[in-house]
């Protein structure tokens, strides 16, 4: 057996996703002795941390037992040491930073999403693709526990003939007065990239197309619940994208499906994302780690008395589904896939041109909302 390391470098380390998912996934590989090849061999990920602020790098780094760090990108994508590049930064400008790794003949993986416009993010895959390297968007939703169980019952035929699909997400993000927001302020500015649509149904693309069904036409509008809120350094600013979205997406066969999306929204609910299916021969309901269902043969018939309170306790009347496979972290079962997709060359479920879907879906909404009427969604190539 031999150990093979792989240089990464994390772009936006210091940030929520880049240390607290991204790096934390790398360093669990590493501490396990590397990723298991199908040779026998063991790859080791060097994680190469990128940022602007030395100081917070160099105590990540330290804190991770002695990472190397760069404020310099050049250098670092001239490094002949480094295979991959890793972004997990603000949206704004990511197409620039990923194109620029593209060019020293780096392998690309980022996080969603890939770009602010359909355009830029089709031409980012396209320049991947010319180069002849490996290429990827993350799709970490879909590693998740309550998801996996929930495409078990697709793949169990559970529901029969689907009639419809209900996604519930959000939580109230506080705007900085009583209490500190939980979202970086950037996700509220137009001019860094910010706005619910363009973060959050890059999600709700790959989770349907390649889970629910696939979306073929949408019909959304959207708007700003809180207009002012406080930075991180309590300054007040105006919001001038939008934190609230109600959508309709009709999937491929003609099932519709209710998408509600919200960042100022109270959870009165099982999770923060929760999906219910209904089919013909029963109904399931998942959130990020547990799912319920209930059978046709296993539905109650309610009632409805004007005179008294309802008797039956619905939620009850569902079963939850056990643990019956272990289940990884969900960001790390996707560098896995992307690890040995580059050394392998094993296929890759999400490439760049999965990531423009998820752009071209909330340009779609953009559009429905000015225009207040159903969008198309036609078929994406390189």
């Amino acid at each position: 057996m031999a150990l093979n390391t792989v240089g990464i470098v994390i772009e936006g380390a210091t940030g929520r996703l880049g240390t607290t998912q991204h790096l934390r996934a790398l360093t669990a590989i590493r501490a396990e002795g590397g990723l298991p090849l199908g040779n026998g061999d063991r790859l080791v990920p060097e994680p190469v941390l990128l940022g602007r602020n030395a100081a917070k790098l160099a105590a990540l780094a330290a804190a991770q037992g002695g990472l190397k760090w760069s404020t310099e990108r050049d250098t670092v994508l001239a490094d002949p040491d480094i295979a991959i590049y890793f972004d997990a930064s603000a949206t704004g400008g990511r197409p620039e930073r990923a194109g620029a790794a593209i060019d020293a003949g780096k392998h690309v993986y980022l996080e969603k999403p890939v770009a602010e416009t359909l355009p830029a993010a089709l031409g980012l895959a396209r320049q991947a693709q010319r180069a002849g390297l490996k290429n990827g968007v993350v799709q970490d939703k879909l590693f998740l526990p309550g998801l996996r169980k929930l495409s078990k019952l697709y793949d169990g035929d559970f529901f029969g003939r689907v009639l419809s699909v209900r996604l519930d997400f959000g939580w109230w993000v506080f705007d900085g007065e009583l209490h500190p927001a939980q979202r970086p302020s950037w996700n509220y500015r137009k001019a860094t990239s910010g706005g619910l649509v363009l973060d959050m149904f890059a999600h709700w693309r790959y989770i349907f197309d390649r889970l629910l069904g696939e979306i073929k036409a949408v019909s959304c509008r959207h708007a700003t619940a809180i207009p002012r809120r406080r930075d991180e350094s309590g300054k007040g600013y105006e919001v001038d994208v939008e934190d609230s979205a109600f959508a309709t997406f009709e999937l491929a066969g003609g099932v519709l499906a209710q998408v509600s999306s919200s960042w100022a929204s109270r959870v009165k609910r099982d999770d923060l994302l929760q999906i219910q299916v209904d089919g013909m021969l029963g109904s399931a309901v998942c959130g990020l780690h547990r799912c319920y269902v209930q059978p046709l043969v296993a539905t109650p018939k309610p009632f409805f008395d004007p005179e008294r309170p309802q008797s039956m306790v619905f939620d009850e009347q569902w079963q939850e589904l056990p643990d019956v496979e272990p289940f990884r972290n969900s960001y790390r079962a996707g560098w896995e896939l992307f690890l040995r997709h580059v050394v392998e060359g094993t296929p890759f479920p999400s490439p760049l041109l999965e990531g423009a879907k998820g752009v071209q879906l909330a340009e779609a909404c953009y559009q429905s909302n000015r225009e207040r009427r159903w969008i198309e969604l036609p078929e994406l190539t390189l």
